[in-house]
């Protein structure tokens, strides 16, 4: 009888190839995203805080991932409005969409204005400020508000296209998918396309969503390593009025929405829109951002593609609740600074102005301060002086800057989820689930 040979003994450890992935799978990618990033961003300031300057070094690792994710914006918004509104199946409904959408963003982006003077009238950050040592920054001539609306209609749409300009983008997509919903069935095939660049456009988006944590720790590390934590000691007050009025803005306003408003729990919204906010706050973009909110509202809160794919691109532009907020601070400032006693009218005029400027701030990075200047002139401020305050908050601004654009992704989301419940577009059930990833 031949004797059976005796089954190979078990390998103490699995092999090498193996137990990599396993380890990577268990420790890396099966870890939710928004804490694979948040570690990330602890990691980052750390690091940063560690090397000082030398973080410059993994800054192109940052820059990486926000060029990423800007490649990615320009097609997202363009596929995904036109996409959107031909989705929609009746004409009514845009009209319904669009506007509860911008009634919504103006009237936030008005109560973040409120915030932001009243915090400034409190906190009192300009009084006796001295000037002495900083070197002013001219800026150019802001744009008129008839400039910035003929701005909006393309000469060349495609040539809108190749250079992301955002407004003229979503009128030409607005008009597109408006055609395609006119005409019905026989542009159903164009309607079709368009759906499918969506999808591709968001499954590119979860792909470079997996270099997040990467580009956060780099984005974060370099902010840490050449301002450092003594930004927040040179600008306490404003620092302090500006963390405390972004608090209360999402927290307390965009809750009170979601919770009040929408009929809500408030709890699965914020638990579920980490991802955006985390990237909000390391890329001060909230272009950078929308991609991520597409995201976040369709797969974590229920929102339907058609809501989600026309209130969230126009959020980029029209949602700007903590630039408003940050804006007005600093008109507060300002005026203190110079001591200038402002009047109600100037109060509610400098407000108006506010709510103008922030909708027409260009969603990238300190965008807002060069827009300060239309604000200021309002309280009788001359060039020279917004240059010297501009000269004084741009070296602190980036720090400032990442605080405010958490908002603006928070308001963006708040209004998504808002319409959809109104337009009956709200899973529910997916809202209230956690998120799988």
């Amino acid at each position: 009888m031949t004797e059976l040979a005796p089954d190979p003994a078990p390998p103490l450890m699995p092999s090498r190839q193996g137990g990599a992935r396993g380890f990577i799978r268990r420790y890396w990618l099966e870890v939710t995203l928004w804490k694979r990033i948040l570690l990330g961003l602890i990691l980052g300031v750390a690091f940063g805080l560690a090397v000082g300057e030398q973080a410059m070094a993994v800054k192109w690792i940052g820059d990486l991932f926000v060029r990423l994710i800007r490649m990615i914006v320009t097609p997202l918004v363009f596929f995904s409005i036109v996409s959107g509104i031909a989705g929609m199946g009746d004409v009514k409904r845009l009209g319904s969409i669009g506007a509860r959408t911008l009634l919504m963003y103006l009237a936030l982006t008005a109560v973040a204005v409120s915030v932001g003077l009243g915090l400034g009238t409190l906190f009192q950050p300009g009084a006796g400020m001295d000037f002495v040592g900083t070197t002013p920054q001219v800026l150019g001539e802001a744009p008129t508000l008839g400039t910035y609306l003929m701005s909006i209609v393309p000469l060349n749409p495609f040539a809108a296209l190749s250079q992301g300009d955002i407004p003229a983008i979503i009128f030409f997509a607005i008009l597109i998918g408006l055609g395609i919903l006119i005409i019905g069935e026989p542009a159903a095939p164009v309607a079709r396309l368009f759906q499918i660049g969506s999808d591709i456009m968001l499954v590119l988006v979860r792909v470079i969503m997996e270099l997040a944590p990467f580009g956060v720790f780099a984005l974060v590390a370099w902010v840490m390593g050449t301002s450092g934590p003594s930004t927040f000691v040179h600008v306490f007050l404003l620092a302090c009025a500006l963390v405390l009025g972004c608090l209360f803005q999402t927290l307390v306003v965009h809750g009170s929405v979601i919770r009040l408003v929408a009929g809500l729990p408030v709890i699965p919204f914020f638990r579920d829109i980490a991802d955006a906010v985390i990237v909000a706050f390391s890329t001060s973009s909230s272009a950078a951002v929308l991609p991520v909110a597409m995201r976040v509202a369709e797969k974590n809160l229920g929102v339907s593609h058609t809501v989600a794919s026309t209130t969230l691109p126009l959020g980029t532009t029209l949602s700007m609740d903590g630039t408003a907020l940050y804006v007005a601070l600093l008109a507060m400032f300002s005026a203190q600074a110079f001591g200038v006693e402002l009047t109600l009218a100037q109060y509610l005029m400098v407000g108006l102005v506010c709510i103008i400027v922030a909708v027409g701030t260009a969603p990238v990075p300190s965008a807002s301060l060069f827009m300060l200047a239309a604000v200021l002139q309002v309280i009788g401020l001359s060039a020279e002086q917004t240059a010297l305050v501009v000269g004084f908050i741009l070296p602190f601004d980036r720090i400032l800057d990442m605080t405010r654009t958490v908002p603006n992704a928070t308001s963006d989301l708040v209004v998504a989820v808002t319409v959809a419940k109104w337009e009956g577009e709200l899973d529910e059930v997916a809202y209230r689930a956690k998120p799988v990833e």
